[in-house]
């Protein structure tokens, strides 16, 4: 069985997780474990009625199965939240058996800790590759603290002041608030009132209570308050441009009493070091304030800014920030408080700490309502890169943003891969050869990534992987998170040499164990090509016209397609020789296909037909124009 085969029937393409479970005693206590633990991280989907290794062992009694499921989920003794809808739920056959789908949204701050029973402590689980662990105390806490109204770093200091900030900062900041708006208000404020309009100091209004933030010390205190009152704060920038192993860095800059360790310094002194060598001009004025930016400028701070804002002061690792020749890494503690799809896709952002958010904003280097995040996709296309990458960990809790200055298309890749496909790489379309490219530059390439890339569906892009397995393009993995695709060892790749398909052939049935195939075809690995015996050949002016077909020639080929109609789910090379056997030596058009095969017309059409037409397996009837509703497809090893 292909999970991924039947997940792409039911439009949810591949998922952060997917996790197999056996329905033998119904069903299993461990699900529980998986749904609060995939709430938690990053969402995923669970296969009730699969054995670890794949095998469909199949759900007895479904009724029952989804009336215990419901009834569970919605008791709040035993889940705290149900954060599934009907739709959320599916069962489908697999031969005799029955498997029930459970996708597993990802739940949002203010819905975690997802736990079971009542105690959030004891009953919190998060997933760390394939696996399910009980949370801590300390990232049950986290989870706490990130849901509260009260933002992270808007929490009164006891016994911290005035005393604690460094008062050249505040002025520097102050020469920076006046240089963006010349004319704002709080310019005239003294020290301390200039403070409180930041929230770098507060007064509580329920218990009258008043002093330093942990904003406020964070952007302008002095050294040893920091440490004292934020015992994991750490900054980190490192420099590594030298190709010799034995130069580790060649700049950094951390806390080590050399200058004032505050986030303002840090971002000052930071920016100027990170933008130092772009090729394109980068000044700031008298004022330390931006000049003659450019987008890609523009970027680099938005990045920077934003893994200062967005960090867990109270998480492991501390702000780390590494420029390479060929890239910028930005990497900060906690988890993203929203999915990264709604970031890139939806800008959505939900800040953990508003005031320096606020203060940030305030001197131009920060902007609200997740519009940082597409600035800095706006800069690395501006330049036509390869598209900012952000990825999350677990154990420590972990954020990534990787900022790759290589090409969409590197030509180095281009050529690499031309080589290892030959003149067939010309058939690939452009979005099978984005997925190949990041495949190469990347090493690996996965549903996420991709659709960073392009507009496409989950669902699609599935596909799109699949049938780059299916061609012998790419190896799937499904080690750790997410299916990853990488491409495979050169030994391995098909070539596609000389001027003939060699086959081995029996009377009835034609098969390939090694495909060689000319230029101008795909490479197929295995049965790639299956000519049944009871494939019908017409030839020439007889071939009949689309939809003119008599009760025989629709019986005869109906059962070339019976395999297809008989069973829900076949493996997509299977379903590409159906399809070629189908359209041999007549037209076919993707409704005659869809009622012969028993599938949706327009589903044959995006995962199949557009990607055999481009392969050069199949041609169209009409091909000036591609998407007429009539069109018709023929298999081209067949033309007379």
């Amino acid at each position: 069985m292909d999970p991924f085969e039947l997940l792409t029937r039911l439009e949810w393409g591949e998922r952060e997780d997917l996790e197999y479970k056996s329905a033998r005693g119904g069903l299993p206590k461990s699900l529980w474990e998986t749904y609060s633990a995939m709430a938690n991280t990053h969402g995923g989907i669970i296969l009730l009625g699969v054995e670890d290794d794949g095998t469909v062992s199949g759900v007895i009694d479904i009724q029952n199965i989804q009336k215990s499921f419901w009834d569970t989920i919605n008791n709040r003794g035993k889940v705290n939240v149900n954060l599934l809808n009907r739709d959320d739920l599916a069962t489908f056959d697999v031969g005799p058996h029955v498997v029930m789908a459970i996708r597993v949204p990802r739940a949002n701050r203010w819905q975690k800790p997802v736990f079971l029973g009542q105690n959030p402590l004891t009953g919190t689980y998060r997933r760390h590759f394939e696996g399910d662990y009980r949370c801590s105390e300390q990232e049950v806490g986290r989870m706490l603290a990130d849901r509260a109204e009260e933002a992270a770093d808007s929490r009164i200091l006891d016994r911290f002041t005035l005393d604690d900030i460094d008062l050249h900062t505040l002025r520097q900041y102050r020469q920076r608030l006046s240089a963006h708006l010349p004319d704002h208000p709080w310019l005239n404020e003294g020290e301390q009132a200039l403070l409180m309009k930041l929230g770098g100091w507060r007064k509580d209004r329920a218990s009258q209570r008043e002093g330093l933030t942990v904003a406020g010390l964070l952007m302008f205190g002095r050294d040893e308050p920091i440490r004292e009152a934020v015992p994991a704060y750490h900054v980190d920038f490192r420099e590594k441009l030298s190709s010799d192993p034995n130069i580790r860095w060649t700049d950094r800059l951390t806390v080590d009493g050399t200058w004032t360790g505050n986030l303002f310094q840090f971002y000052s002194i930071t920016l100027q070091r990170l933008c130092a060598d772009l090729k394109t001009p980068f000044q700031l004025d008298s004022g330390l304030f931006r000049t003659g930016e450019t987008e890609v400028h523009v970027a680099i701070r938005e990045a920077l800014v934003n893994a200062l804002i967005h960090a867990d002061y109270q998480g492991q690792g501390g702000i780390v920030v590494e420029k390479y020749p060929d890239r910028f890494e930005f990497s900060n503690p906690g988890t993203s408080l929203v999915s990264f799809e709604q970031m890139l896709h939806g800008s959505v952002s939900e800040c953990r700490n508003k005031s320096l958010q606020t203060m940030f904003m305030l001197m131009g280097a920060a902007e609200k309502a997740g519009s940082g995040i597409d600035k800095i996709l706006r800069g690395w296309s501006s330049q036509h890169w390869r598209s900012p990458m952000p990825r999350e960990q677990t154990q420590p809790d972990r954020v990534t943003w990787r900022l790759p200055m290589i090409s969409l298309i590197p030509k180095a890749s281009l050529e690499r891969l031309q080589r290892r496909f030959g003149p067939a790489f010309a058939k690939f379309t452009e979005p099978e050869i984005q997925a190949l490219v990041t495949a190469d530059v990347e090493e690996i390439v996965d549903n996420a990534r991709m659709r960073q890339f392009t507009t496409l569906h989950a669902a699609d892009v599935t596909r799109l992987l699949q049938g780059l397995v299916s061609k012998g393009a790419l190896l799937q993995e499904r080690g750790g998170r997410w299916s990853q695709y990488r491409l495979p060892p050169e030994h391995d790749s098909v070539h596609m040499t000389g001027d003939s398909v060699h086959m081995t052939c029996d009377s009835v049935h034609m098969t390939c164990d090694s495909v060689h195939m000319t230029g101008d075809s795909v490479h197929m690995t295995g049965d790639s090509v299956h000519m049944t015996g009871d494939s019908v050949h017409m030839t020439g002016d007889s071939v009949h016209m689309t939809g003119e077909w008599s009760a025989q020639e629709w019986q005869s080929l109906e059962r070339i397609a019976s395999q297809a109609r008989q069973s829900k789910s076949i493996p997509p090379q299977q379903m590409e020789r159906l399809i070629l056997d189908l359209c041999r030596g007549r037209w076919l058009t993707r409704k005659d296909l869809g009622k012969l095969l028993h599938r949706n017309a327009d589903g044959l059409r995006s995962r199949f037909l557009t990607a055999m037409v481009d392969h050069g397996l199949l041609r169209l009837r009409h091909p000036d124009k591609p998407n007429r509703i009539d069109q018709a497809y023929r298999s081209v090893d067949d033309d007379p």
